[in-house]
C-alpha cells in the first residue's frame, strides 16, 4: 500500500516482467465520503449511549449522531482515490484510513482520550481536520483487504463515526 498522486493504471490483468508475472489493477476508484453529524446533540448525547466503535460489545448502531458514509462499500485493488466532505452545519472532523484485520476485533480505543490509538490501529493516512463544508481528497493504492474509515476527533469514533470497505482482488 503506497499513498501515490493519480496517475495511469495498468489495465491488463498481468503485467509480465524479467521477474515473472503481477496481477495489474483496474483503473482507479474514486469514493465519496461524507463526514456527518446531527448537529449539537451529536456530542451531548455521549454519556448516554454505549460506545459504538468496529466491534465493540453493546454497540446499537441505530443511536448513531455521528457517521460516515461511502458511496461504495467495495471497490477494486489499485489506486483508490477518497473524495471527502464534511457535510456537518457546525462540526469539524476527520477521515482516517487503516487496516482490518479482522471485524470482530475492537480498534485499540483509549476511553480516557476517547480517540483510536492510530499507531496501533495501522494508521495509513488520512484527510485532516476539515471545517464543515471543506474537502479534502486522498488517494492511495491499495491492496485487496478490509479498511477502517473513521473520524479520530475525540468522542466521534466512539459516537458511530466509522464504516468499512472492501477492496477486491
Amino acid at each position: 500500500m503506497t499513498c501515490r498522486t493519480r496517475a495511469a493504471a495498468p489495465l491488463f490483468g498481468v503485467i509480465l516482467t524479467g521477474l515473472g508475472a503481477f496481477p495489474a489493477y483496474a483503473a482507479g476508484s474514486d469514493v465519496h465520503v461524507s463526514l456527518w453529524d446531527k448537529g449539537e446533540a451529536s456530542m451531548t448525547m455521549m454519556d448516554e449511549v454505549q460506545p459504538m466503535g468496529m466491534a465493540m460489545p453493546g454497540s446499537d448502531m441505530s443511536m448513531a449522531t455521528m457517521g460516515i458514509t461511502i458511496d461504495m462499500v467495495d471497490v477494486p485493488a489499485g489506486e483508490v482515490t477518497f473524495l471527502v466532505t464534511n457535510d456537518s452545519e457546525g462540526m469539524i472532523h476527520e477521515m482516517v484510513l487503516a487496516p482490518v484485520v479482522d471485524t470482530a476485533t475492537e480498534l485499540p480505543y483509549d476511553g480516557h482520550l476517547m480517540k483510536v490509538d492510530e499507531d496501533a490501529a495501522g494508521h495509513l493516512a488520512e484527510v485532516a481536520e476539515r471545517d464543515p463544508g471543506k474537502t479534502g481528497s486522498l488517494t492511495m493504492t491499495l491492496d485487496p483487504g478490509t479498511f477502517i474509515l473513521y473520524c479520530n476527533i475525540p468522542g466521534h469514533y466512539a459516537m458511530g463515526m466509522w464504516t468499512l470497505l472492501t477492496v477486491s482482488g
